[in-house]
């Protein structure tokens, strides 16, 4: 069954140019100009959502908040320029990842495809219980602590999963990009951090375990 995807953008040229190169190698293509078009589009449930950030009527970051707790798909941003600033905003809001104009639309797609193969491996996980504090359901993709569910964006969770999956090995902020990202030679390690700060500050908020522990000098793991 072919995959479908979402193109939010002002630029018609863009969307055009966009929606020819997904038809042709096998994608169901949604469309929209606007922030309107994208929030009624989002009932057609594409499986990835590529969102331009700078609309006039409303931007990128607006409508990924709007649509990110009816739909977990990845979102990946289109943007003409970024900030680290922009980058931590983008992903406190739900995003996944960045794309900066102009782009190859080779490496766009290579970079929509590492998101979809993400999301079916993510498919096939268990559920699995690591101590009597923490259960985290990789199927459901929730996390439970002491019976208490908290709530983590789709990239946090995706480093919860890469790092417990791995426990006890250690991971440079480059690595973790690299595997949970699926983008190799990108790695942003203002990133990374910010997102672990966030992770560790929810378990903290209910608990008294960050269960990622950082190991100076050369990056995290989760602590066995």
């Amino acid at each position: 069954m072919a995959q479908s995807i979402l193109i939010v953008d002002d630029e018609r040229d863009i969307v055009s140019m966009l929606n020819q190169y997904f038809c042709k190698i096998g994608y169901v293509v949604y469309t929209a100009i606007n922030g309107k078009e994208a929030l009624n589009a989002i009932t057609k449930h594409p499986d990835i959502i590529l969102l331009d950030i700078n609309m006039p009527d409303m931007n990128g970051f607006t409508i990924c908040e709007k649509i990110r707790n009816f739909v977990s798909c990845p979102i990946i941003f289109l943007t003409a320029r970024i900030e680290d600033c922009d980058k931590i905003k983008g992903f406190a809001v739900g995003g996944d990842d960045y794309v900066v104009k102009p782009f190859s639309v080779d490496e766009l797609e290579a970079r929509v495809a590492a998101h979809l193969r993400r999301e079916k491996r993510h498919g096939s996980s268990a559920i699995v219980q690591f101590d009597n504090n923490i259960v985290i359901d990789y199927s459901s993709r929730v996390v439970f602590y002491r019976n208490a569910e908290i709530n983590f964006t789709k990239k946090e969770f995706d480093i919860i999963e890469f790092l417990s999956q791995n426990k006890g090995i250690i991971f440079d902020r480059e690595t973790i990009y690299e595997k949970v990202w699926g983008l190799y030679g990108s790695g942003d390690n203002s990133v990374i951090t910010e997102h672990i700060r966030r992770i560790r500050t929810k378990f903290l908020s209910i608990g008294d375990n960050p269960y990622i522990e950082t190991v100076w000098g050369c990056g995290y793991k989760w602590k066995k």
